[in-house]
């Protein structure tokens, strides 16, 4: 069993809309929907698993009914921050399913997302036990330790930007989250399920992703994806 598990918690704080930034239109349509859509096309998704926030539920519901997103299953009232809500998404998947299944842990504000890269996730896991979509910097990367003084160059062709999904078998990750849970229950440094496997130690890989794949955060972002979703659409009327 494949499994995305998106969370949809925003408020939209950062971006001044007065409206979960999930659900801000583009084209006629909520971004989180256009990220749905690349689950549900997939052939390779089984399963779709939300956490939003609770008082947006019924709205989120009425979303997926609305755009026919077919494989969602369940809309779960997120926690206190991401990764309490992709916690309490995996719980809710263990649930109903095994834990060698495969989950794609998905940012719902991040919609371009290729198909290429979904089936490069799972191979992934199937491989090595997990895939962190990344993508190569083609900036130079400065470490600060005060934010004023470079401390550090590190060599661009070593450093890569994580994005999303970021992959791993079920029973793999929820048994991670359980642990880290235990001293640090409220996910302090911890931005990402990459970095909660690698501050225990665990190996992680590398799955090649599609520069495109912007997280949707502030207004800027907001125009450059509305941009990015036109080209995708024009690519496609025109069959390129």
């Amino acid at each position: 069993m494949n499994i995305a598990i998106v969370f949809a918690g925003g408020t939209g704080t950062r971006m001044g809309a007065g409206l979960p930034k999930q659900f801000l239109q583009i084209n006629g349509k909520p971004i989180l929907i256009h990220t749905l859509e690349n689950f549900e096309n997939s052939p390779e998704i089984d399963k779709i698993y939300i956490a939003c926030k609770e008082d947006y539920i019924e709205h989120t519901k009425k979303e997926i009914k609305k755009f026919q997103i077919t494989k969602v299953v369940n809309v779960i009232p997120g926690g206190n921050s991401s990764q309490d809500s992709i916690y309490k998404s995996l719980k809710a998947a263990r649930e109903e399913n095994d834990d060698d299944s495969i989950v794609l842990i998905h940012d719902g504000v991040r919609p371009i997302l290729t198909q290429e890269v979904i089936k490069d996730n799972i191979e992934s896991v199937k491989k090595h036990g997990s895939g962190i979509t990344c993508t190569a910097c083609y900036e130079t990367v400065i470490i600060t330790d005060d934010g004023n003084k470079v401390d550090d160059v590190p060599l661009r062709d070593k450093a890569f930007t994580a994005q999303a999904p970021q992959s791993f078998y079920l029973g793999d990750i929820l048994a991670a989250h359980e642990q880290v849970r235990k001293t640090n229950p409220n996910y302090d440094g911890i931005v990402d399920s990459c970095t909660l496997l690698r501050r225990q130690g665990k190996e992680v890989y590398i799955v090649n992703g599609n520069r495109g794949n912007i997280k949707v955060t502030t207004p800027e972002d907001f125009y450059i994806l509305r941009a990015l979703l036109q080209y995708q659409e024009n690519e496609q009327i025109l069959g390129l």
